[in-house]
């Protein structure tokens, strides 16, 4: 019989395993995001920028993101007498991580302090957020979204701009003018239509005269709701003078409920902190915003916002999964070497690292072009196809490139303990969210047909670099060979797409990168010089160096 008062043997000591990455500053330790920053007219928001990112990497609020994955959200259509509520439940996590984002100002910086910058600025706050939850970014940009579009129509936005600018973050279910901030979802898809919102059969009925401004009754029933917990939502539907764009509290104007029923919550793969909902329209109270008629050039704006961000979630996501990688290959040792000092490890980090520094100038660079677009044509022009253009590719990138640092960790990246499974669940919203990858490409096309001046504004960007590199000049001449020939764009769209992508992140790798990125991007983006996977850069390239720039330390 075993004696229960004997010693135990001494099996379960813990020796090579990585300590946890945290406590770290995700802005400080992050020396593209800084430059980035930098260059792109934010240098002014260092402090706080730095600020954001200790708090962020902080354990406790690691921990949060933890935490809102593993109690998801749980929609509550009745309360224990019978009355409909259709409320969505949190863990108290989320609320925490909405109050950090708010009193961040990463829903309404812009729109708060407009100086230069501030795009920017708010971009490399969303970056560092999107690394620890990028559930809770989803209300937020969709919150700062809603303001272009509300601006169609001036009393509308009177009322809603300064609730939806506040940043106390109120969780209470109760009339908006009576919290100390607001939050605006999305409600467009429908189950016949998806992205073909043209084919949504949602009906707005005027009350009264109706028209811009006017009050409506809408019925119908939308397939996905983002964020079914916000205050209010811009939609679409179809009122007598066509499609058009409605703004639907969720409280009536004497405070009972609107009549917005949330019939499911959808089970995601990604993205599971968040809401995304089932809708009923029944003779559902609404006012129009904008034109009648005109309801995708008004909601396009606020899109034209969201997918800024949503490029920003993927550069983010390949940040922290590279971050984790870096991290956990310089503590873990194999065959008697750190991981990291290993040649092929390092080959596959280096290449890890050309790939995440290409996207955080690309999408940093964009930020700026929304900034400058409120006073320079040519940035407004550049914006309005570099920010196709970075969605579509950052959307691509960032699973297999996850799907490759969670390769590194071996087993201790496979299991739910470890950020990398969420990250990787995380990483194929992007490419779903405002628009899947052929409608991100003939979006593309179609700013290339409509909007002539924006294709010149994008190889206006190009020019600086022209004559740095051979391989980039090569590139930009692919580029401007596939957009010449019109006839065959729409089947060659994914591949223009591609090309446009690369050739402006060689371009800003190239003005403005560290030089041993700028020239790895090239040989291996450009010029061929790579294998189908992560890890086949060319062999005489400074690994070593390129993997300590790129690596946070940990105090």
């Amino acid at each position: 019989m075993v004696d229960p008062t004997a010693p135990r043997p001494a099996t379960h000591d813990v020796e090579n395993q990585a300590p946890p990455l945290v406590d770290f500053n995700l802005y400080e330790t992050d020396r593209c995001l800084v430059e980035s920053v930098a260059r792109e007219g934010a240098g002014w928001a260092g402090g706080r920028l730095a600020d954001f990112g200790a708090r962020a990497g902080s354990a406790e609020v690691i921990e949060l993101g933890h935490l809102v994955n593993r109690h998801v959200p749980v929609l509550k259509t009745h309360d224990r007498f019978g009355h409909r509520i259709d409320e969505v439940e949190f863990h108290p996590a989320w609320h925490e991580l909405m109050a950090l984002g708010m009193a961040a100002e990463i829903h309404a910086l812009p729109w708060n302090d407009p100086r230069p910058g501030a795009q920017v600025a708010r971009a490399a706050l969303a970056f560092m957020l999107n690394q620890v939850e990028s559930g809770v970014c989803c209300p937020l940009v969709m919150t700062l979204a809603s303001v272009p579009a509300l601006r169609h129509q001036p009393e509308v936005a009177a009322e809603w701009e300064p609730r939806v600018r506040a940043t106390q973050y109120d969780r209470r279910p109760i009339p908006s003018e009576d919290k100390t901030a607001a939050t605006i979802g999305m409600a467009m898809t429908e189950k016949q239509g998806g992205s073909d919102v043209r084919a949504n059969s949602t009906k707005a009925e005027p009350v009264g005269a109706g028209g811009p401004g006017g009050e409506y009754l809408l019925t119908g029933h939308k397939w996905f709701c983002s964020a079914p917990m916000c205050d209010a939502f811009l939609t679409l539907a179809y009122g007598p003078g066509g499609l058009s764009c409605f703004l639907v509290p969720r409280r009536l104007p004497d405070g009972t409920r609107n009549r917005l029923l949330l019939q499911r919550l959808k089970d995601k793969l990604g993205n599971r902190s968040n809401a995304s909902a089932e809708i009923e329209y029944d003779r559902t109270w609404a006012r129009m915003v904008g034109e009648e008629g005109r309801g995708v050039p008004t909601i396009i704006e606020m899109v034209h916002h969201t997918r800024l961000d949503v490029a920003i979630c993927s550069a983010a996501l390949m940040r922290q999964a590279l971050a984790q990688a870096s991290h956990h290959a310089a503590h873990r040792s194999a065959f008697q070497r750190r991981l990291i000092d290993q040649p092929l490890m390092q080959n596959v980090l280096a290449d890890l690292v050309v790939e995440s520094e290409a996207a955080t100038v690309l999408v940093m660079r964009v930020a700026r072009a929304f900034d400058e677009g409120r006073r320079d044509e040519g940035q407004r022009a550049f914006a309005r196809l570099a920010n196709a253009v970075t969605k579509f590719w950052m959307s691509k990138r960032a699973p297999d490139f996850v799907f490759e640092a969670m390769e590194c960790h071996g087993g201790n990246g496979y299991v739910e303990e470890s950020i990398l499974p969420r990250l990787y669940r995380e990483a194929p919203v992007s490419s779903i969210w405002e628009g899947c990858g052929n409608v991100i490409a003939l979006d593309i096309l179609r700013a290339i047909r409509r909007e002539p001046d924006s294709l010149d504004a994008y190889f206006a960007e190009l020019a600086p670099a022209s004559g740095a590199d051979r391989r980039l000049d090569v590139a930009i001449g692919e580029v401007r060979d596939l957009a010449s020939r019109p006839a065959e764009l729409e089947p060659r769209g994914r591949r223009l797409a591609e090309r446009m992508a690369l050739t402006l992140q060689g371009a800003l790798l190239v003005r403005h990168g560290d030089p041993r990125i700028a020239e790895a991007f090239c040989r291996s983006r450009l010029d061929g010089d790579r294998g189908a996977t992560y890890g086949t850069l060319p062999p005489d390239l400074p690994f070593r160096d390129m993997i300590d720039r790129a690596r946070p330390r940990v105090p």
